[in-house]
């Protein structure tokens, strides 16, 4: 009985383990089946798919350089250079012609390196060695023609500014490893890395190109570029105004100083200078605080230039005429404050004086009584059209809105204070914007250092009428013959120059009051019959000699504009006999 239990007891594992094994066998016929399937449909019901996926793992492209930048006559100021670095492969070695003795001796000469020198390099442990960085083409076509094996260029491109320091708060820099940039090259990125056209190919695992019918040999050794940009500047201009700036600065020991030109009629930027300037090519060597724009984004007092605003801001509200003659005691008191002209121990009591006088004379108590006639709102709206209190919308990063308290805010000393430049600290972009509508028949353009194409300028420039073309026209009357009346160093020989000089306290960085330094300024339109040229100058902190607007930005401001005078060959406005 036992034995009969123990013969169906394994009659039934072997049972058991034929339906396990056969189940099995289903599965994997099964699985060879599905796999087949699969298969079919890969290499031949999908094939245009996967063909296009190998295709795009092989695919590649020259790498793009950026577009140049020029001067408005076609002077380059910024190109990509194309340098390549070299590399040995250590798996690529043989005992042949790839060896690393045999590869050090035709390379040596190539890359002005000793042979032992270039062969203690081959024979690091490395798999990638890194032989030499930054060669040139030329050096790169000597090294491809000995058809090294184990060897392999890698090209890079880098950012060249050939005219050095010129204008380079403009250019700003480029910075190809960190994909970072400022200046032109920030703002204008997307156009100087546009292309229209990429052209692309198959490569191999190693990197050389698999041609068929359809590469272009041609296309795949030209490097795609993007777009060039052509900047509003003209570098005789930029040349001349950073070198007086600089002879200026060096002369009074000053901090710092800018010079900027515009085409008033249509906010083209001609020049502009700012010194301490830097070289971009080196930017990697430069402080922050160098590269930064200070023009754009520090504000300062405008000082007696702003009393161009105050006097067009009343006239514009009909407050005051051409002929309006203002009470100039000399001196006066807002609470616990004097304010006094700065001529006051020559003049004490000018009594009702002209325009033209409060101009010529720069007299403070006569624009306070000019800025009395309007109310606080009436003049801080006409602030906001002049542009302050806001960007310009210039054409470069970083700019400042820069300082203009709400009239909410103003007290009976800062609606005094604000009629000479005191109330309301500017940057000297928004100086030159706001100056530029006068010159303008009234009508404020957007500045800018690009040279748009009509319809990228229709996007980009604004225009708005600031103040009626009357009172533009007066305004400049009043200037240019304050200037001529006067023996001011800006007056020029051959043309009328509508012009004010201002002179501004620096405040204390790190708390309140002023400095013992200043701000000096000058800025201008000429021939003022049909004003073509503007220009602003600004000095920080000259410390030798007389500090005046008119003894230290003044001379600058004069010869730069007798030079762009001759340059753009302007007809004189003067009758000189």
């Amino acid at each position: 009985m036992t034995e009969k239990r123990k013969k169906r007891k394994g009659d039934t594992r072997q049972k058991s383990f034929d339906r396990i094994l056969s189940s099995l066998y289903i599965i994997f016929i099964l699985f060879a089946v599905a796999l087949i399937i699969h298969l079919f449909f890969i290499q031949v019901i999908d094939i245009k798919k996967y063909r296009v996926k190998a295709r795009n793992q092989r695919a590649g492209q020259n790498f793009a350089v950026r577009g140049d930048i020029y001067d408005r006559t076609g002077l380059k100021l910024a190109t990509d250079k194309v340098f390549y670095n070299v590399f040995a492969r250590r798996a690529d070695y043989d005992d042949d012609e790839s060896s690393p003795e045999v590869i050090a001796k035709k390379l040596a000469p190539i890359l002005k390196i000793s042979k032992e020198e270039l062969l203690k390099k081959l024979n690091s442990p490395n798999q990638i060695i890194a032989v030499k960085k930054d060669i040139d083409r030329n050096t790169a076509k000597e090294i491809a023609k000995l058809h090294l094996r184990a060897i392999s260029l890698d090209k890079k491109n880098t950012r060249e500014y050939p005219q050095g320091t010129l204008a380079s708060h403009v250019l700003g820099y480029y910075n190809f490893d960190a994909d970072i940039a400022n200046g032109v090259e920030y703002t204008q990125k997307d156009k100087l890395e546009h292309i229209e056209n990429i052209v692309k190919f198959q490569r191999t695992q190693k990197g050389k190109i698999i041609y068929d019918f359809m590469t272009d040999p041609v296309a795949t050794t030209m490097n795609p570029k993007g777009e060039d940009v052509t900047l509003t500047i003209d570098a005789a201009i930029q040349h001349i105004c950073e070198k007086e700036l600089e002879k200026m600065v060096r002369e009074k020991e000053a901090l710092r100083g800018t010079v900027l030109v515009m085409n008033p009629k249509n906010g083209e930027i001609l020049a502009y200078a700012v010194y301490p300037n830097y070289d971009p090519n080196n930017f990697k060597t430069v402080s922050a605080g160098l590269i930064k724009n200070w023009t754009l984004t520090d504000v300062f007092p405008p000082g007696s230039t702003f009393k161009i605003i105050t006097v067009a801001s009343a006239m514009e509200l009909g407050k005051i005429n051409e002929q309006t003659k203002v009470l100039d005691t000399g001196k006066t008191s807002i609470g616990k404050w004097e304010i006094k002209n700065y001529d006051y121990d020559v003049h004490p009591y000018p009594g009702h004086i002209s325009l033209e006088y409060l101009f010529e004379h720069s007299s403070n108590i006569g624009s306070i009584n000019v800025a009395k006639t309007m109310t606080s709102k009436e003049f801080y709206e006409m602030l906001k059209k002049f542009g302050y209190g806001s960007k310009t919308g210039i054409d470069l990063p970083g700019e400042s809105v820069g300082l203009l308290p709400h009239y909410n805010n103003w007290d009976q000393g800062i609606h005094a204070t604000m009629s000479y430049g005191y109330g309301t600290s500017v940057t000297a972009m928004q100086m030159i914007s706001a100056v530029q509508s006068l010159a303008n028949n009234g009508v404020k353009v957007t500045p800018h250092v690009v040279k748009y194409s009509p319809e990228e300028e229709a996007n980009k420039v604004q225009r708005v009428q600031v103040v009626s073309p009357e009172t533009a026209h007066s305004i400049t009357k009043l200037l240019a013959a304050a200037i001529n009346n006067g023996r001011s160093v800006i007056k020029m020989d051959k043309y009328n120059v509508a012009a004010k000089t201002g002179t501004s306290r620096k405040p204390k960085e790190n708390s309140a009051g002023y400095s013992p330094y200043m701000y000096t300024s000058t800025i201008g339109y000429f021939p003022a019959s049909d004003p073509q040229v503007l220009v602003y100058v600004m000095v920080d902190s000259a410390k030798v000699g007389a500090i005046w607007g008119n003894t230290v930005a003044g001379p600058v401001f004069h010869e730069v504009s007798t030079q762009i005078a001759r340059i753009m060959n302007l007809k004189p406005d003067k009758n000189t006999r």
